[in-house]
C-alpha cells in the first residue's frame, strides 16, 4: 500500500514539472517559431556543397 502514494507523489512531481515546463515557454513566447521550425529541415541549404 506504500507504494501506491509513492508513485502517486512522483506522478504529481511529474505533472507538476511538466505544467511548469509548459507555463515557462508560453510565457517567454518560445511557442511562436515552432511552426518556422517544424519546417526547417525540408528547406535546401545553400551553403551546403551539392554531391555529383
Amino acid at each position: 500500500m506504500e507504494v501506491i502514494f509513492l508513485l502517486v507523489f512522483v506522478s504529481g512531481v511529474l505533472v507538476a514539472c511538466s505544467v511548469g515546463g509548459f507555463v515557462y515557454s508560453i510565457r517567454n513566447n518560445d511557442h511562436d517559431h515552432s511552426d518556422r521550425l517544424a519546417l526547417a529541415p525540408l528547406r535546401d541549404d545553400v551553403d551546403a556543397p551539392r554531391r555529383a
